[in-house]
């Protein structure tokens, strides 16, 4: 197969992490011809070293990578064409897929509008379905979901044998923290039982109930954060308290999970990191992109009932989300805040540490191993699209 993948990027990050893991995912594992178009280039650039971010075009890892412009090229569509997210392919691009179908000399390009993850139901009875266009063009929705009857998650074979030996050595996790830039000083803090935390998170979230949580725990913790993220975070923390934060830089997808495979709780946000925390098999605490009406809080509750984590868990992730009073709202909507639940810094305070307690806490790290191991014994994404296109190619 020769695909087109278009990727416009919304949310800094997140995006191009899903479109760039699958543009690997189908190249690598299914010998598709991928062709990437990404409007944002610097954001890319950002979560993959050795992306130029002037280039018009370029190859980088066996992958044609397209500076998708306002005056994109006239390249000619291949035999699958995914746009993530309802990003709508370029005008002229939709043209040439008109002309093929209406020729009738070649087959249109399966259209595929890979969808956001959700844990909703209703994207059961979605997943799949067709959509005719006036012009006689076909678009198929594909979902990325947690059950049989979806799309499933994106995973690469091998990568729980990578992980569990990644996890299993001492020596080789320390030889990656110190390739971050942790030297004797940070590293010190985590030989001594530390508990090794990381976070990455939207604005919105209430860091410092967490380092409270943090500071009043027993054990002391190792707070690992993107350079970047939750700028004033240092501000927070109280002279003398046994929490440690130290920036580590953004880094390639491999990294990441490396990162995540590190640490013995970790806090997401956005879809990418939500999945990769997932297969880390390691306790994570997500935090779902914020949405006017705080619409986004029925999709974590969606979420959390397919989430095996104790009450203690789920009462923090839920806490973790719930915007404090006077906060600005959602976006800076003062209105979203009424309708939000007014948690309170005290009550997130509390929720957040009652996580890490036992028995709560380790019956979380038995729901995480849990979780990935249920997760991982389905197809994921990368074999459910292929198997999904090569069906609807047979048809044709």
């Amino acid at each position: 197969m020769q695909a087109d993948i278009f990727c416009r990027v919304v949310d800094n990050y997140g995006d191009i992490g899903v479109c760039w893991r699958l543009a690997r995912r189908m190249a690598q594992g299914h010998g598709w011809s991928i062709r990437l178009w990404v409007d944002d280039l610097r954001a890319f650039a950002r979560i993959q070293p050795g992306i130029t971010a002037d280039a018009a075009r370029q190859m980088f890892d066996g992958i044609d990578v397209v500076h998708w412009t306002p005056e994109p090229p006239g390249l000619e569509p291949g035999d699958v064409v995914i746009e993530a997210f309802a990003c709508d392919p370029p005008s002229a691009f939709v043209h040439a897929m008109q002309q093929r179908l209406h020729s009738g000399q070649a087959q249109p390009p399966i259209w595929i509008n890979l969808e956001y993850l959700s844990a909703e139901p209703w994207i059961e009875s979605c997943h799949g379905l067709s959509s005719q266009r006036p012009d006689g063009l076909t678009k198929y929705f594909f979902f990325p979901g947690f059950t049989p009857a979806t799309g499933g998650l994106l995973r690469e074979p091998g990568l729980s044998a990578e992980r569990d030996s990644f996890q299993a050595s001492h020596d080789e996790q320390e030889r990656f923290l110190r390739g971050l830039g942790l030297g004797d000083d940070v590293l010190k803090h985590w030989h001594t039982g530390a508990r090794l935390v990381s976070l990455f998170c939207y604005p919105e979230a209430p860091v410092a109930a967490l380092v409270k949580a943090l500071t009043d725990d027993t054990r002391p913790t190792l707070l690992l954060v993107p350079e970047g993220v939750a700028p004033s975070l240092e501000q927070t923390l109280a002279a003398g308290a046994h929490v440690r934060i130290a920036r580590v830089p953004f880094v390639p997808q491999p990294d990441f999970d490396r990162l995540l495979w590190c640490a013995d709780l970790n806090f997401v946000r956005g879809e990418d990191s939500l999945v990769r925390a997932a297969w880390a098999a390691r306790p994570l605490v997500w935090q779902i992109y914020p949405q006017d009406e705080n619409v986004h809080l029925e999709k974590l509750e969606a979420w959390l009932t397919r989430y095996p984590a104790p009450a203690e868990a789920q009462a923090a992730i839920r806490a973790w989300n719930a915007p404090l009073p006077d906060d600005g709202g959602v976006h800076g909507d003062p209105g979203a805040v009424a309708q939000a639940p007014d948690m309170g810094l005290a009550t997130t305070v509390a929720a957040l540490g009652a996580a890490l307690l036992s028995p709560a806490w380790a019956n979380w790290q038995d729901a995480a191993r849990d979780w990935d191991a249920a997760q991982a014994a389905r197809p994921d994404l990368g074999d459910s699209l292929a198997e999904f296109c090569a069906k609807l190619s047979r048809k044709r």
